[in-house]
């Protein structure tokens, strides 16, 4: 029996430490990673555009691949370059920090978990993810490309914001046509870089 218990504890043992080396974690550069932020009227051409910052992130990588990961966005840093100028203190900044939009006192941090990936090839995927936003935690999935030599990943993709109980100025909650509706549609090009 004592020997049968030694066998089932050194098998464990192994499995765990083969997949610790087989598993890294991967921590982002905050600095060179970037999310741009883009929002449209919903009948007219026009809207606003910004960027916000990564306040830390990883990577999970397993077997020499891209397998999770875990990405905290600070949402008090969000910024509007519409002139292609950084302008961190305009009225529309400060609209997007209150309730109307995506309440920073309330809500400081966004987040996306990586939960699985998906290769076409090796440097093109589909990512599962859940993202959370005003503690409100939703699927999402997007394409995405991996750089090897620049150690870069790069993405494009939107979200409905209704979903996430961002409801200003939308078509689906005015009900009606008018002017200055906004697109329920948020996009987001991202660079994850290392």
């Amino acid at each position: 029996m004592k020997k049968r218990t030694f066998l089932i504890i050194l098998i464990i043992s192994n499995l765990a430490l083969c997949h610790s080396q087989t598993s890294e974690k991967l921590n982002i550069n905050t600095s060179t990673s970037e999310i741009k932020w883009t929002g449209e009227y919903a009948f007219y051409f026009g809207g606003h555009k910004g960027i916000i910052d990564f306040k830390e992130g990883h990577f999970l990588k397993e077997n020499e691949v891209i397998s999770g990961g875990e990405f905290i966005i600070d949402m008090n840093t969000i910024v509007c370059t519409d002139n292609d100028e950084i302008d961190k203190d305009s009225g529309l900044v400060n609209h997007l920090k209150d309730p109307d939009f995506f309440d920073v006192k309330k809500y400081p941090i966004a987040k996306l978990v990586i939960t699985s990936v998906s290769y076409h090839n090796a440097t093109q995927m589909k990512i599962f993810a859940d993202l959370t936003i005003k503690d409100i935690t939703l699927p999402i999935h997007f394409e995405a490309k991996v750089n090897y030599t620049k150690k870069e990943m790069t993405t494009r993709f939107k979200i409905d914001r209704t979903l996430w109980n961002i409801t200003y100025n939308s078509k689906e909650v005015e009900g009606k046509l008018k002017d200055g509706l906004i697109s329920d549609a948020i996009g987001f090009e991202v660079k994850l870089s290392l």
